[in-house]
């Protein structure tokens, strides 16, 4: 899943596919190097983000949807929408989305009504306030709770393709992300005896990274140009635990993980 923030604030690329010039053409891009999904989004979710109003991110994401659905098809790949507004997403769907991410975990009816594949993924609290303070009894086993719970609400309203995602980075500490990585075989085998589609992992650039790697300076955190290298290690390290789709920005480096980690490795 190759990430696309049609956004001005995004963490990592906020403000460089703002338009929709350079939003369709790094869709492409994103296609050319392999994306088996292109994931569109119109509000960051980045610590801190302020939510944007329905008008907004119509306008910056279901545009872009539509330019790159046919795009999408002929590569034999697809368009997911993130977003956590149901106008969006069904208006996304419309032009020709197949996808919703739904960091908020709470789309489930629309993905019913509309007959497209569904992502529940974990988040305590709001991108606005979710890491002023992250708290848990025990992350690994509320997490799994948490996307199983949803999940089974999913396949309860007849969606017939459902993801999870433990939502790493959200409302999580580095402690928390490490834990959930190291038992994420649980959660694949969880998903896999209760027959959805997989676990979808997103550690891309994400600030965990940076803490654990010192900067060029030699103190952490490292800055986002320097912590590829932990992207796709972590990106492999998902695969291995058998992870079904890895959400970057590195498609190209990523490819060549999944090729050697991936299931069909």
């Amino acid at each position: 899943m190759g990430v696309l923030n049609v956004t001005p604030d995004s963490f990592s690329d906020g403000g460089l596919y703002a338009g929709y010039d350079q939003a369709v053409a790094h869709g492409r891009a994103l296609l050319h190097q392999g994306a088996d999904v292109v994931d569109v989004g119109g509000e960051s979710s980045r610590p801190g983000a302020a939510p944007v109003s329905l008008d907004e991110e119509f306008d910056r994401v279901v545009p872009v949807v539509g330019a790159l659905a046919g795009p999408a098809a002929a590569a034999g790949a697809r368009i997911s929408v993130d977003t956590v507004k149901p106008e969006v997403a069904t208006a996304a769907v419309d032009a020709g989305a197949s996808l919703l991410n739904d960091i908020s975990a709470s789309l489930w009816e629309v993905a019913a009504s509309t007959g497209v594949g569904w992502v529940a993924m974990h988040m305590q609290g709001e991108p606005r306030t979710m890491q002023a303070d992250p708290r848990y009894r025990d992350v690994v086993a509320e997490v799994q709770d948490f996307v199983l719970e949803r999940a089974g609400r999913a396949r309860a309203a007849g969606v017939d393709e459902v993801w999870v995602d433990p939502g790493i980075g959200f409302g999580k500490t580095t402690a928390h992300n490490l834990s959930l990585l190291h038992h994420l075989p649980e959660l694949v085998a969880a998903t896999a005896a209760d027959g959805y589609a997989g676990v979808l992992v997103g550690t891309s650039r994400k600030r965990f990274l940076g803490v654990l790697a010192a900067g060029a300076d030699g103190t952490p955190p490292a800055p986002l140009e320097e912590r590829e290298e932990g992207s796709l290690a972590t990106a492999a390290a998902a695969l291995v635990a058998g992870a079904g789709m890895v959400r970057v920005h590195d498609v190209r480096g990523a490819l060549q993980v999944a090729r050697l980690y991936g299931p069909a490795a």
